[in-house]
């Protein structure tokens, strides 16, 4: 059989599994087992075949939807849902679950376009036209993570290079409707803010009263302008309108707080990352590919041992991406105090010590580098050469004489 003729029950057989369905899209599947499970097109399609009303509705309902940083049309989400199908697979998406497989598709069938819960996963499914002549497969498995990793790989492995070279983004190879790897890693879609925000209220059409035993959420003040206010997008105008929301403390809750980092621990972090992304990851990807390749993945220790290192590198790579983006660079005048980037030269109860003042993400206590935010870091702040500081420890009193103060070198 043709790689591109495989279908879900034929990936499904060569893992050696007990397949189950196929049901029809909206149908449950009577399992409480884990498992992965297959949506499919019985028949593949050369381009996606989209529902734009669909569409329409999902940007509409949802402010923060954006394509590439802006506020997009309709017809441009189909266009860039439409740059990712790949001609001819049947295969749509696969999911898995590790403990109830019937639970988990029902949350999928029963999540609506643009919601975050109960399960938003392939989402995307929801945009084509004739979703409900989808089918389902599905096959429990203790190692359902493993599996759904071999039948992406599969699926992959399927794609000819002049495909590969038409999606927007060719480093990461995905059924249509899955938007990350099983490791974390996320698609390049160019899309962002498509889900709506749990705690924000949910958008009513213009003149529409609120629920029997609703509260207003409503907050004034003496002043009006200090009103917290949320804008949502209205259908009727395509203006934004200003609606009421929480306090300025939830809002700010979920901006988080900048990364406070010297010059030389940005640059250290931006080659960290660079190392990871350039260097380990193909490494690693590599050594599951290879691993997978000796045999069943349930008792593969070489290839659960490579999966986990795949794991802590995605998750390190996501961390240094928001330390990165969210980085505040602290670029210290020589004024004499001590700030983030000083070396403080001390004497602690007549033994001499010397500090280096760093980020967080920077501290090294056994080198001498210290965060700011830790007790003796904070003690120091602002403090001058000939400054005795008294810091308070559980066990003592100890009072540090701050002999010298200057800028850290490199």
């Amino acid at each position: 059989m043709p790689a591109r003729a495989l279908n879900a029950h034929a990936i499904l057989r060569t893992l050696d599994l007990m397949i189950d369905g196929p049901v029809k899209w909206g149908q449950p599947i009577r399992s409480r087992a884990p498992g992965i499970f297959v949506v499919e097109q019985s028949t593949p399609d050369a381009l996606a075949m989209l529902e734009i009303t669909a569409i329409r509705a999902w940007v509409d309902r949802v402010p923060s939807f954006q394509l590439d940083g802006k506020r997009p049309e309709p017809a441009a989400v189909a266009d860039r849902l439409r740059s990712f199908w790949l001609p001819g697979q049947h295969i749509l998406y696969v999911g898995r679950s590790t403990k109830s497989l019937g639970a988990r598709v029902g949350a999928l069938y029963g999540t609506p376009l643009g919601d975050r819960r109960p399960h938003p996963g392939g989402h995307w499914l929801k945009t084509l036209k004739g979703v409900e002549n989808l089918r389902v497969w599905w096959a429990e498995t203790d190692a359902p993570e493993e599996y759904e990793d071999g039948i992406i790989t599969a699926i992959a492995e399927t794609v000819t290079p002049e495909e590969r070279k038409a999606l927007p983004d060719q480093s990461l190879i995905l059924p249509w409707a899955n938007l990350e790897s099983v490791g974390g890693e996320k698609r390049q879609t160019g899309l962002t803010g498509t889900l709506l925000d749990p705690e924000a209220p949910a958008p009513v059409k213009p003149g529409a009263k609120p629920a029997t035993g609703a509260k207003s959420s409503t907050r004034t003040t003496a002043a009006r302008s200090t009103t917290t206010t949320r804008s949502t997008t209205t259908r009727a105008t395509g203006t934004s309108r200003a609606t009421t929301t929480r306090a300025a403390a939830s809002s700010s809750k979920a901006a988080p707080p900048p990364t406070l980092v010297t010059a030389s621990g940005y640059a250290a972090l931006k080659r960290e990352l660079d190392d990871l992304t350039n260097v380990q990851r193909p490494e690693v990807i590599l050594r599951v590919k290879l691993a997978r390749e000796l045999g069943d993945l349930k008792e593969n220790a070489d290839y659960t041992a490579a999966r986990n290192e795949q794991s802590f590198l995605e998750g390190r790579v996501q961390a240094l991406e928001q330390m990165l983006k969210h980085a505040q660079v602290i670029d210290a005048d020589h004024t004499g105090e001590v700030v983030l980037g000083s070396t403080v030269e001390v004497l602690v109860e007549g033994d001499a010590a010397t500090f280096h003042i760093v980020g967080s993400t920077e501290a090294d206590p056994g080198s001498g580098r210290i965060s700011n935010a830790s007790p003796v870091g904070r003690a120091l702040m602002g403090h001058r050469a000939g400054d005795v500081v008294e810091i308070v420890t559980p066990a003592r009193t100890l009072h540090y004489t701050i002999v010298d103060v200057r800028l850290t070198e490199g």
